[in-house]
């Protein structure tokens, strides 16, 4: 039976008149008992207030900027039975997440939902002796893993942890983010010592020792690798090395050195990242043509180098590259480098990359690509055709597709895209209950740090807390010279939603730090909603982009305001004062630049 219950603010101490800030959920939404569903903010502190009963939204007696007080009506629900209400909840969040375009991919219908294993009963579907069982089994050691198989053991979850490579870390640490951020170092030291030369020091050509540096990259992620290693063996986490096949919703086989070993589980978190995508129009059995793992084994400095994309990866290995010495051309087939990121932060870079004598081609794409002697052989159309056709090496970095389809997912019950997708909910279960995913295997961002927080917040689900996925915003970086950060909405995704936001930007030639570093080619921008004056997203462009966005980002998480911003004090001088300067520019009381009043 249905009943009709009226969710009311309750007892908040000594307020009256508080706005609604934040409506968190829409007529037709199912709810669970104390989930919020509005958030209120005074002058002293900013709250949730908590549904009373768990049920499906009928009413929303509110809306954005009314005032409330104890006892106001928020919303009209009609509580359901618990084992109804639990099928709508689930059914509900499907539709949710598959509406979160930045998270998830919209794919087929997930399958029935199984009812989660109780403790200790775990069907042997295969009729086999498991080699090994456990609590928890996690599949794939990159970020978001080996994170997810650390706090399950530290929730008291006995844990397997399932890795191809021969080190922990994934693709991350082994052959991604950590080796690649430890060349563009190397190229940045050879840039800077170029450019002491404009005031009075000079280094002299460098001489590269390619095994030197070569062992430099090893050493940083082997010392990472074994970190792990070492933390892994603390926690008595069980690691198994090998790829691995699920073969039942409770077993997976991993084909590894040792032979295959069958392993038995209760809960299972899918942790297994993606790979290069690798386009059919070259040669790949040629190793002069790479991808972005190949790139990083830096088996040599080709004289010319083309790249295949400009986006992240490529602009970052084309920045390595072209500081070891290598002639550089991107060819990308959109009308601008990285694709989606506002056109005035690319434009530091792409001048800067102009400077440096990278050839980039936009709206081009690569038709052919042969292998001769004389090196690989490129054909081209669209817009912009490179004047060389021949190149010692090509990278190819034009993204990366998700291993769904490559584990076997369905024969668990686990629903996969045909682009290799899984998609979950917001407590990152997939279609099967105790089969959870996270990380690049679950949808944009692919980003490590998306994958982490997905991991931790798995783990503890599995292990019976009760959380769900509630970042707000999630950054991007890209580690090019200068790098480029930005976070929430851009300037382009607020024009085409309609949306009604203001601007504050400072410039870095304006800022002491900048001027003293000689890069003042950077600056910083802050996007806040006209209506409220509160920060909905950013971008940074210069040296440490990457660094100074952090403040952005908890700016957002934080609801800040832009006199918020402003009123910080910032350390002078820095780069993180443009943060500061930047809210000031949209307040309209910045000093450090001249900006007439609009009449």
């Amino acid at each position: 039976m249905s009943q009709r219950v009226d969710v009311k603010v309750p007892d908040i101490g000594d307020f009256d008149g508080i706005p609604v800030i934040e409506i968190l959920v829409a007529v037709g939404d199912t709810v669970a008992k104390d989930q919020g569903l509005v958030t209120l903010e005074s002058d002293k502190a900013t709250m949730e207030v908590p549904s009373s009963a768990a049920g499906v939204v009928k009413e929303l007696k509110v809306k954005l900027g009314d005032s409330v007080s104890e006892g106001s009506v928020i919303a009209v629900l009609e509580a359901e039975s618990s084992a109804s209400l639990e099928g709508a909840r689930r059914a509900d969040e499907g539709k949710q997440q598959a509406s979160v375009a930045d998270l998830r991919e919209t794919g087929p219908s997930p399958a029935a939902a199984q009812r989660p294993l109780p403790a200790g009963e775990v069907k042997a579907a295969t009729g086999r002796k498991a080699d090994i069982e456990c609590r928890m089994l996690v599949l794939g050691a990159g970020p978001g893993g080996y994170t997810a198989a650390f706090r399950s053991a530290d929730l008291g979850l006995d844990t397997v942890l399932v890795e191809r490579y021969a080190a922990l870390g994934g693709v991350c640490l082994n052959v991604g983010c950590i080796p690649s951020k430890a060349l563009l170092h190397a190229a940045n030291v050879i840039d800077e010592a170029a450019h002491a030369k404009d005031y009075g020091i000079d280094f002299g050509t460098p001489k590269i020792a390619l095994d030197t540096l070569r062992g430099y990259k090893e050493k940083v992620v082997g010392q990472l690798t074994k970190g792990l290693a070492g933390m892994s063996k603390q926690r008595k986490v069980r690691v198994v090395q090998g790829s691995g096949r699920f073969v039942s919703p409770n077993e997976l086989e991993v084909q590894g050195d040792a032979g295959i070993q069958l392993i038995r589980f209760e809960h299972c978190i899918i942790a297994a990242g993606s790979q290069p995508v690798k386009l059919p129009a070259f040669p790949w059995d040629d190793a002069r043509v790479m991808d972005s793992t190949d790139a990083l084994e830096l088996k040599d400095i080709p004289k010319s180098l083309l790249v295949v994309g400009g986006g992240i990866i490529g602009l970052e290995m084309a920045t390595v590259y072209r500081a070891l010495g290598s002639a550089v051309t991107v060819v990308e087939f959109m009308d601008q480098i990285m694709p989606g990121t506002d056109t005035d932060l690319i434009k530091p870079l792409a001048d800067r990359l102009k400077k440096q004598g990278v050839a980039i081609h936009l709206k081009t794409r690569v038709t052919e690509a042969k292998a001769t002697k004389a090196g690989i052989v490129c054909g081209f159309d669209g817009a912009s055709i490179p004047a060389n056709d021949t190149y010692d090496r090509v990278l190819v970095a034009v993204g990366r597709t998700p291993n769904g389809n490559r584990i076997d997912a369905d024969k668990a019950g686990v629903a996969v895209t045909e682009r290799g997708f899984i998609n979950v909910d917001r407590q990152m279960r997939t279609n099967v209950p105790h089969i959870f995913a996270i990380g690049d295997i679950i949808g944009q961002p692919m980003l490590a740090h998306k994958a982490t927080h997905e991991g931790k917040l798995a783990a503890e689900v599995a292990a019976g807390e009760k959380k769900e996925w509630v970042a707000r915003v999630i950054p991007s970086v890209a580690y090019t010279d200068p790098e480029i950060a930005w976070v929430g909405i851009t300037e382009t995704e607020a024009k085409a939603k309609g949306l009604k936001v203001g601007v504050g930007k400072f410039p870095w030639a304006a800022s002491g730090r900048a001027i003293g570093i000689g890069r003042t080619e950077g600056f910083t921008k802050l996007i806040f909603d006209e209506a409220s004056h509160r920060i909905v997203g950013g971008g940074i462009v210069g040296v440490h982009a990457g660094d100074l966005i952090a403040e952005v980002t908890l700016a957002i998480e934080m609801g800040c305001e832009v006199a918020d911003i402003g009123h910080t004090i910032h350390p002078h001088p820095t780069l993180s004062e443009s943060v500061g300067m930047a809210a000031e520019v949209f307040d309209g009381t910045i000093t450090d630049l001249y900006i007439p009043k609009k009449k």
